[in-house]
């Protein structure tokens, strides 16, 4: 019946509606650094069977197929895409992983968060912070003297931390670890360019850089957002083409509907 058109096509638009604001998200932090886009994942709901297919018509034979009418969809997940941004030049605090693996930084309530976002800055205390609005400190940051110019600190490929002194000489302050985990789409999104470990993450594994499968760091780098432009553009044009089609099978089972109503008349 047309009633249950009206409840499919209304999932259709709730789901697409849903795809919308992941899209809108996605575009909308196209120049945020380490950034990973999402996609949403969608699922078929629940089926009436009206006819079960192989049901006996006969001593000799059976019913190829059934009748059977779907009632919808929902979103079942989105998913981050955790595929390798592109490099972009930054100064001499900037750092970039190429390869798997996070960077670690401490929130206030003394737990861990991860971030792809390298972009750090030297605070008031000598710490490397990351450079967003929280400020959230390095888990691995030593505290660097005052008598060494923030533009002669660098973080080498292999996560050290070092720098030039005022009489130009090298000093090693201290190493930067990695963490990976076995499935990163599991982690939970805090904001701020940072990431929360969950039981469908799994348990971090820590490494130097370039060790056991983790990335290596590309100093003065900075990777960029993994949204493509043009990509979510055309994703969004198609969502807004199928959310009209759900809206005009609203329209058709409503005016069947009407001549239903119409049949005493």
């Amino acid at each position: 019946m047309a009633i249950t058109a009206l409840h499919t096509a209304a999932t259709g638009m709730q789901a697409l509606s849903t795809k919308i604001d992941v899209i809108a998200n996605n575009i909308a932090n196209a120049e945020t650094v380490g950034f990973k886009s999402s996609r949403v994942n969608f699922q078929d709901l629940l089926y009436q069977i009206r006819a079960q297919p192989g049901v006996q018509t006969s001593t000799e034979t059976a019913a190829p197929l059934g009748t059977q009418i779907g009632l919808g969809v929902l979103v079942s997940n989105t998913q981050l895409n955790f595929k390798q941004g592109s490099a972009i030049q930054g100064n001499n605090l900037d750092a970039m992983i190429q390869g798997d693996g996070f960077f670690q930084v401490e929130l206030p309530n003394g737990g861990v968060a991860y971030t792809r976002a390298g972009n750090f800055v030297r605070n008031a205390n000598g710490e490397l912070v990351l450079g967003n609005s929280m400020g959230y400190r390095l888990r691995d940051t030593p505290t660097i003297p005052e008598n060494v110019p923030s533009d002669k600190i660098s973080i080498g490929s292999n996560g050290e931390i070092s720098g030039l002194d005022e009489n130009g000489q090298i000093q090693t302050f201290g190493q930067l670890q990695l963490a990976w985990f076995p499935n990163p789409g599991g982690l939970i999104q805090y904001g701020s360019n940072v990431y929360a470990e969950t039981d469908a993450s799994g348990t971090p594994s820590e490494g130097n850089p370039g060790e056991d499968g983790l990335g290596t760091i590309i100093p003065g780098h900075l990777e960029q957002s993994t949204t493509e432009a043009v990509t979510e553009l055309v994703e969004l044009i198609k969502t807004q083409r199928v959310f009209q089609m759900n809206s005009q099978s609203i329209q058709t089972a409503d005016q069947a509907l009407q001549v239903v109503a119409n049949l005493r008349r």
